[in-house]
């Protein structure tokens, strides 16, 4: 087995044991100073603390909003509570350095991220349109941050003070950590830390890490030597000795830089299997090993394309492995996944095996003469050490800096995304769903971190106490999703062991607590609580886990509804469903039937909002065809459409890039009897990804003619006619007659330009449906709609 030669910049020997406590640290010496009502943003902030300089500099492509949904009130707040003096730059002129030298040098680095959304996502629509405003700009306004604000900003920095450490974060960061597909330039790029020159990238929520780097650097240590922190990511150019090892004796190299390779493939990892069918197929169970002191993993630990022999066990008969903390796992160079889709969907799928804090190992890429090495992720945080990040002394407003002339955020100044939020509380982290277009899990984890119900109930009453403009309403409890609250695998082993991309999908795994007790209980006391007169529950509900626990359903039905609640099929059809990894629509019908059987008990019209997606790869036309089918039968008429938006990292992303399916295995051979890789259909072109959004807007006007002619290639003319049966008619309004719903204010006229702010509370999608109450002080009459930032 090729093992890797000691370098000064290798990791550390060190086992992934349990996690340092976040208040195990002893503060830094600048604790003394307090705690500041809002961190600073101008010299003068400074002074008036008593601080002659920063420890720490953050910069962020956001308005500073000091709310725990924002990244950096949190980080910067976490470092607070550790002693640090902490600055923020908030969405600076990138033009020059000057605005970087706003707070002088800081003492141990500066801290980058692009925002709350990946830079790119923010400026532009998913048809590479550019966006008119910004949610988390004041006024909501566009173009206050540049493209790639991450790359920008580490640039400016390093021109401002050359000498101070530039560590990267956030989800922009986060998601680019290897070479990954640019949909915007439609190439692979290199890692952004290769691009932005960064010293040090943090991925997933960085609480951990972050401490861990501040106080090793207050240390004065070297920021080359912080290479054993998980969570973490940096470049090390590794030069093979004279017996060809690279990283030291006692690492292990798995080289998984090729697939179909001739000798031993282990098994590909099948994510549609249980984990107790999975183990099965190995000739193992879930539980622990009697007297082996090792579990099972439910898949091969072994990347399916290692061709290293392995010894094997004489006990067992298993493959003995190295241990895990000392073998890191070799993907495919940038310079063969630029060029290579194959490696491309490999390299993906290889990452996102190794992503279970339990059992992930590090991973290096290559590029050019430089490896990028990737530690695992971060221990999830505790219960306890929630509390202590949620318990922190956000002033839970926009910095006073945006007010506006009487001293407020309500007026032209207000920043959307904080509007959204300003009166919703977030009860945990992270997502088991592993949706294949969404990017929570991968930067978040699938293991959920929930905070204590007291914790909860203190945040509610604070918002009750504290919060201009609160009336009463707390807009949401949630999270990336409404009720996953306390859930998670019913044995610590087995989730340490287990390799599935999804807890729930093809089906809820039976290891899985599905007890939505606590969060039950939790709406029962939030509720009850003086001054408080509606609950309202606004995160995305994972309705096929809510159906497990009918008493939730009613609790949710019953007493947490405002009139509609928003969940998301995103389709109909099994095909598309299965590349997203997303339950039937038989889910979504018993969901239904509860959601109305409550509703009518407790004597309220409620109404389901399901959203879709258009063109996300896996979906023909057909499969539009009978979406759009279902939706009139349904009677829904979707006023905004989501289309399928390659973020990077997803696995759908790696689909739409290499028409590959990396949940299925990959393989060179597609085709014939020795095929083990399976083809995606994408959806490509102007013209086709507008035909799947037109049929979600199946009954505007504008798409008719589109929908005719695809209709009639399709063999499908019998849908077009006047009748109810129809899909669309056969005629066509007098030209410039736009769709208008049956609420006015929820549409945009035909010729009419949508307003790029858009003021006052939040409408629903399809129309005939009535707006929700959230709480929020009477606006302006708003112009268009807008959705709630995923």
């Amino acid at each position: 087995m090729p093992a890797l030669a000691p370098t000064p910049t290798r990791p550390a020997d060190k086992a992934p044991a349990e996690a340092k406590p976040l208040a195990s640290y002893r503060p830094f010496w600048a604790k003394r100073f307090g705690t500041a009502p809002f961190l600073p943003m101008s010299r003068a902030e400074m002074e008036q603390l008593g601080w002659d300089s920063c420890d720490i500099v953050i910069v962020t492509g956001d308005a500073y909003v000091d709310h725990p949904s924002f990244g950096m009130a949190v980080i910067g707040r976490t470092l607070e509570a550790q002693g640090f003096r902490v600055g923020i730059i908030a969405q600076p002129d990138w033009q020059s350095a000057d605005a970087f030298k706003a707070l002088g040098k800081p003492n141990l680095f500066f801290g980058v991220a692009a925002g709350n959304m990946d830079s790119m996502i923010n400026r532009y629509t998913a048809d590479r349109k550019i966006r008119s405003d910004d949610a988390y700009t004041p006024g909501g306004v566009g173009g206050k941050r540049p493209d790639r604000a991450t790359l920008v900003y580490t640039q400016r920095c390093k021109e401002a003070w050359s000498e101070v450490p530039v560590i990267i974060g956030g989800i922009e960061a986060s998601l680019r950590r290897i070479a990954h597909y640019d949909y915007w330039q439609d190439k692979v790029r290199r890692s952004i830390l290769v691009d932005s020159k960064a010293d040090l990238l943090l991925y997933g929520n960085a609480e951990r890490a972050i401490i861990e780097v501040a106080h090793r650097l207050a240390q004065r240590k070297p920021v080359e030597s912080l290479t054993d922190i998980r969570g973490t990511a940096f470049m090390v150019r590794t030069t093979p000795d004279a017996n060809g090892q690279r990283f030291g004796a006692e690492w292990f190299e798995l080289d998984s830089t090729e697939v179909d390779r001739p000798g031993r493939v282990d098994e590909h990892i099948n994510p549609y299997l249980t984990t107790e069918e999975a183990a099965a197929s190995v000739g193992e169970t879930c539980a622990k090993q009697e007297g082996s002191g090792e579990v099972a993993a439910a898949a091969p630990a072994v990347p399916a394309v290692a061709t290293i022999a392995m010894p094997v066990s004489r006990k067992t008969g298993n493959l003995k492995l190295p241990p895990r903390e000392k073998t890191v796992v070799r993907l495919p160079s940038y310079e063969q996944v630029k060029s290579d889709p194959v490696l491309y969907a490999h390299a993906n799928r290889v990452l996102h095996l190794e992503t279970n804090p339990g059992n992930a190992r590090a991973l290096v890429q290559r590029h050019g003469d430089r490896d990028v090495w990737v530690n695992p992720p971060p221990i999830p945080l505790s219960t306890s050490e929630m509390d202590l990040v949620f318990d922190l002394p956000y002033a839970r407003s926009p910095h006073p800096a945006y007010a506006d002339e009487n001293g407020g955020h309500d007026g032209p100044t207000k920043i959307p995304a904080w509007e959204m939020i300003r009166f919703s509380v977030n009860i945990m982290r992270g997502c088991f769903g592993g949706c294949t277009f969404c990017s929570i899990t991968e930067h978040e984890g699938r293991i959920i971190q929930s905070r204590s119900e007291d914790s909860v109930i203190r945040e509610i009453e604070e918002i009750r106490d504290k919060v201009k403009g609160f009336t009463g309403v707390i807009s949401d409890l949630g999270g990336p999703t409404a009720n996953m609250y306390r859930i998670g695998c019913k044995s610590r082993e087995i989730e340490a062991a287990c390799r599935k991309p999804s807890c729930v999908y093809p089906g809820i795994c039976p290891n899985l607590n599905t007890d939505h007790g606590p969060l039950v209980k939790m709406y029962r006391r939030a509720r009850q609580l003086r001054g408080i007169k509606k609950i309202l529950i606004g995160s995305g509900l994972r309705y096929d886990l809510a159906v497990q626990s009918p008493e939730y359903v009613k609790e949710l039905v019953q007493h947490h509804v405002g009139g509609y609640l928003k969940i998301a099929p995103e389709h109909t059809e099994g095909g598309p469903l299965s590349k997203m990894m997303k339950p039937g629509i038989g889910s979504y019908d018993r969901f239904k039937q509860m959601f109305e059987q409550y509703s009518a008990e407790a004597g309220k019209k409620q109404y389901l909002i399901p959203y879709f997606i258009a063109a996300h790869p896996g979906t023909s036309d057909e499969d539009m065809m009978n979406l759009a089918i279902w939706l009139k039968r349904n009677g829904f008429k979707a006023d905004q459409v989501q289309t399928f938006y390659p973020s990077p990292m997803a696995t759908a992303t790696a689909m739409y890039h290499t028409d590959l399916n990396p949940l299925k295995g990959i393989s060179r051979h597609t085709e014939g009897p020795g095929a083990r890789a399976e083809k995606v259909d994408i959806v490509r072109g102007e013209k086709r990804r507008r035909l799947h959004k037109a049929f979600l807007r199946w009954h505007d006007p504008n798409n008719w003619p589109l929908l005719r002619e695809a209709l009639k290639k399709m063999g499908r003319a019998d849908l077009i006619g006047n009748g109810k049966h129809h899909l669309i008619p056969s005629f066509q309004p007098a030209a410039g007659t736009g769709y208008v719903s049956a609420r006015r204010k929820n549409s945009t006229p035909a010729g009419a330009r949508t307003s790029a702010v858009t003021q006052g509370r939040l409408l629903t999608q399809h129309t005939g449906l009535p707006p929700r109450e959230t709480g929020a002080a009477p606006a302006a009459k708003p112009t268009g709609t807008r959705r709630k930032p995923r």
